[in-house]
């Protein structure tokens, strides 16, 4: 009896590592503000993908994941932050993206 060699498909698949980029985090502010400046991340990625082409029932995962990516690791950098406006109304875990709007910052 031979033994089956690693066929490809079931090689472990390693995730690309996802970065974070400029376009996305402007994409996503600009959802926001379109959604009243608060709204669930799902929906934020629904904007996003719809204003990128995609039907929406159908979202690619990586894109799902670059906007995820994209929102949190600007959320936790404190210069991206404040440049972008990020920020969790309900705090740390919490899928309820928000920006801060130009009057809460003068304050």
């Amino acid at each position: 009896m031979q033994i089956p060699q690693n066929i490809q498909a079931d090689a472990p698949t390693a995730k690309r590592s996802i970065r974070v980029k400029p376009a996305t985090c402007k994409r996503v502010r600009e959802a926001l503000l379109s959604l009243g400046g608060e709204a669930h991340r799902s929906m934020v990625i629904e904007h996003v993908a719809r204003n990128l082409g995609h039907d929406v029932r159908q979202i690619p995962e990586e894109l799902q994941q670059e906007v995820i990516v994209s929102f949190e690791a600007t959320w936790r950098d404190e210069r991206k932050r404040a440049a972008f406006g990020f920020h969790l109304p309900f705090g740390e875990g919490s899928h309820r993206w928000g920006i801060m709007r130009e009057e809460a910052f003068a304050a």
